[in-house]
Parts: C-alpha cells; structure tokens; sequence
C-alpha cells in the first residue's frame, strides 16, 4: 500500500514538472514574441525617423538654395541703395566745408575751385572740364529749395540723383536754360504750399545727392567766373527759405570709415549687417510701383518694406542661405561689365565700351548695381556718354612702350551740343603726370589739321615733336585707360546715342 501510494506521487510529481515546464516554455516562446514585435516597432521608428529627417534635409537644402537665389538678387537689386547711404556718409562727414574740400556737411554745397591735378587720389577717373559744386541733403522731413544763378550762357547741369541713383531731375543748359531758377526738392508723399516762382520738384526718395557740374576752361580768369557763380548757388530748407540762414552745427562720427574706398567698405558687410541697413533705409527710400514683384522676394528672406530686419529670426535654413549671398552677388555685379554687352546694355565698338542705358535704370537692377560699382553718379545719356577704352581691341593693353593714333575724319570729332574731351589716365584711373600739364585733348584745343582736313591726336609717352605737340596726349610709361566725354550729344544724326556715329579706333603708330 505505501508502495503503491509513492509510486502515485512520483507520477503526480512528473505530471506536475511537465505542466510547469509547458507553462515556463509557454511564457518564454510569448516573451520572444513581444521582444520579436518591440524590435520591428523601433525599426519601424527609426526607419520612418530617418525617413522624416532625411525629407527634412531635402526640405532645408531646397529652403536654403532658394533663399540663397533670392538674396542674391536681392544683393543687386539694394546695392544701390546701400551704396549711395555709405558714400553720403563717407562724403558728409566733417565738421564744416572748406575751400576746395571734397566734403561738406548734410545740406551744404563743396565747391571745386580747380581741376585736380596729377597728385589728387581721392576719387577715382577725375575730370579736368567741369568744376563740382555738389550737396547732400534730406528731403524726407520738409523740402529742400536750390536756387541757381543766371549762368549767362554758360554750359552746366544739376542732376538730382534719388537713393536708388536714379537721377529724376536735371536742370541744366540742356533742359533749363541758363536764366536764374529755383526749385523745391519735395520728399515721397508731401503736400503743402511752395513759395511763387519756385518749381517743385518730387523726390522718390528721402535721399537725394545734387551732383552739380559747371563748365570751365580753366584758365586763372575763367576760374574766377565760375567761382562767383558757385558762390550764388544755395540750399536751405523750406523753413529758413526767404530767411537768413545758418546751417546747424555738423558733428564727426569717428565710427565712420573714412579712409577705406566705400566699394570696399560695401564688399565687406555680412549680410546680416547689409540687409539690416537695407531695410533701415527702405523705411525714408520706398520701392517704386514697378518693384513690387522684387518686394515680394525680398519677403521671402525678411526683408519688409518699414519693418527692421532680424536675421535671427529667420528659419536656420533660409538664415544660412541668405549669408552665402554677398560674394556671388558681388561677382555677379561685376560680370555684367562682360555679359551686359552680351544682353544689349553695354556696348563695344572699336575698343570702346560704354552704354546709354544709364541715369534711369527701371527695372534693370544688374545694370544699376554695375553703374553704382564702376560709375556712381552717372548722369542720362542725354546729358552725357563716358566711353572707356583699355586697349587697341579685347585682347590687348595700351602701354606708354607703344605709340598710337586716334585719327577723327573731316567733320567726324565727336558730335556735341555741350562739349567732348579725351582723357588719359594711369591703370588705376588717375591723372598722369607730364611736361605740359596736359590731363586731356578737348575741343578747347587748337588741333594741327592734316591737309585732307582730318586731326590726329597721338597718343604715347614722350613728345611727338613740337610741331604736333598740340595733338598730343601725354601717356605714362607703364599701362594707361583712355576716357571719352561727350556732354549733351547730338540726338540726331551724327549721334552716338542712335548709332549714327561710331567712336574711331585708337591704332598703334606704324
């Protein structure tokens, strides 16, 4: 009996270890399955995070390619404005203006007493026809009036150039007269009542350079004409007009740059720092009507016409974007010196590079930014054309090692209503230094005529004897850059404004 009963046991016992061994396989086989499906569920979530990351990163590439597009255009399209603002402050920053000086304080005139001669390196591509009396003022609180003398028939203009370079007036010999005249320069969106007898004249912008220019022939008794003419020339703010006035005290901003050129100073913003002063500006200078679609790309990278601009706040890809933009922009700009003529914007002829499609610009924001960068302050083609030649064709350099001829037909020197000049400067567009003083040939000289009535002016380093020193135009021994002024030219035929006359070709001497 006992026997029997721990024999039951033992089979109950072993009945009871398979049951717990089922049991424990049962639990074990279920645990590997919930691990099996964990795994394949974090797969899962790693894959469609990687998923999600990686169309994040398309995403943020294409945000950031496309910010990149539009800051760069929108570099273009604000450099003039950048430009203008950095070369007024440049220009304005002294304590008063002094004789002959080449700055005045904001709302008061430098006067150019005298060409510049050999040693000036102030400003690039000097001129030795016209006598500057230039001002820098702000019409976006009240007008400003400029009141001119009677220049008694002789050559001048006044361009008033906008914040965007655009010149939107020009009084001149060409428009106006000579006779004694006044104007008010109004700001964007003011009203209200102007003195008799002055003209107003509307100003896009807040800022506004008058780039005056009076012809001399500068000769000691000439000069002391234009000087009293440049004496009765003024600008005072509506308020003081009819009054006497004495311009506030001007002040010295030693946080401003005034020994590197503007150009570079411009070069040198980041992008943050440049749009920022962009949109500054924006709020005194708006866009005009024809800019819209550019107003809103620039919407895109933050940039609100009377709003401030914040890069931090811009999404990081489109922050990252915009901050590539500067140096491609600023290549872009100086490529359309190449590519313009390319487009129909510039024109080459006979070695000679230059454009009619300056002074107003519209919509073509490549060819502004270029003028802006190479030219600032060009006037309208009516008033005055600058062909520039570097050499005899595309492939070459002028070189004082070298003689060469630049030879005008009968009747062929350049068509003019106001005057022409042909001016030698060094490679870094400076006056070169010669026995006679002589900076450039103009119609101001008495040429030596060939028998078959054509006048050759030659052009090299040293005297082509003295019987043709008066065609001579002195060249330095190293490279040199020959300028063309034509000032007010011939609209109609001959006209290099209409392609009717061609520039002649500067030939080495055979």
């Amino acid at each position: 009996m006992k026997e029997q009963t721990m024999q039951r046991t033992a089979r109950y016992a072993a009945i009871g270890l398979t049951a717990l061994s089922l049991a424990l396989l049962g639990a074990c086989g279920k645990e590997a399955e919930n691990q099996a499906e964990k795994l394949a569920m974090e797969a899962k979530a790693k894959a469609e995070a990687e998923a999600k990351a990686a169309e994040a990163a398309v995403k943020a590439a294409a945000l950031e390619a496309e910010a990149r597009a539009i800051a760069i255009e929108s570099y273009v399209y604000a450099y003039p404005l950048v430009t203008m603002e950095m070369t007024r402050r440049v220009m304005t920053n002294v304590a008063d203006a002094g004789e002959n000086a080449n700055r005045a304080p904001m709302g008061q005139f430098v006067r150019k007493r005298s060409y510049p001669d050999a040693s000036y390196r102030d400003v690039t591509a000097p001129n030795a026809d016209t006598l500057y009396t230039t001002a820098w003022i702000d019409v976006s609180k009240e007008p400003w009036i400029l009141s001119l003398p009677d220049m008694k028939g002789r050559y001048y203009l006044f361009p008033m150039l906008d914040g965007w370079t655009n010149v939107f007036q020009v009084p001149g010999k060409r428009t106006t007269g000579t006779k004694a005249q006044t104007y008010a320069i109004t700001g964007p969106g003011w009203t209200g009542e102007l003195p008799a007898g002055v003209t107003e004249y509307k100003s896009p912008t807040g800022l506004v350079w008058i780039l005056g220019r009076i012809y001399s022939t500068g000769t000691p008794a000439d000069y002391k004409e234009v000087h009293a003419l440049q004496d009765k020339i003024s600008v005072v703010p509506l308020s003081a007009y009819g009054k006497p006035y004495t311009p506030p005290p001007a002040t010295v901003d030693p946080a401003v740059d005034m020994k590197t050129a503007v150009r570079e100073q411009v070069d040198a913003l980041d992008a943050a720092a440049y749009f920022k002063l962009f949109a500054e500006l924006l709020k005194t200078n708006p866009p005009s009507a024809d800019d819209a679609p550019m107003v809103a790309k620039l919407a895109k990278i933050g940039v609100v016409p009377g709003q401030d601009f914040d890069a931090s706040k811009l999404d990081p890809a489109v922050a990252k974007g915009v901050a590539g933009a500067p140096k491609p922009a600023q290549e872009l700009i100086m490529d359309w010196l190449k590519a313009g003529i390319v487009a129909g914007d510039m024109k080459l002829e006979n070695g000679w590079a230059f454009s009619t499609k300056v002074g107003q610009y519209g919509t073509m924001y490549l060819q502004r930014a270029l003028v802006t960068a190479i030219g600032l302050g060009a006037n309208r083609p009516q008033d005055a054309i600058y062909p520039t030649s570097t050499g005899p064709d595309v492939a070459a350099k002028y070189s004082g090692e070298r003689k060469y001829v630049m030879r005008f037909e009968k009747g062929q020197l350049p068509p003019v209503d106001g005057f022409w000049s042909l001016t030698m400067y060094d490679a870094g567009y400076f006056f070169v230094d010669n026995p006679l003083n002589r900076y450039n040939v103009s119609q101001r000289n008495k040429f030596k005529t060939n028998p078959d009535g054509s006048v050759e002016i030659y052009i090299q380093n040293e005297s082509p004897g003295k019987d043709k020193e008066s065609n001579w135009l002195p060249a330095p021994k190293g490279e040199f850059i020959l300028m063309m002024r034509l000032y007010w030219p011939k609209e109609t035929a001959p006209s290099i404004i209409d392609g009717s006359w061609k520039i002649p070709p500067v030939k080495e001497a055979s």
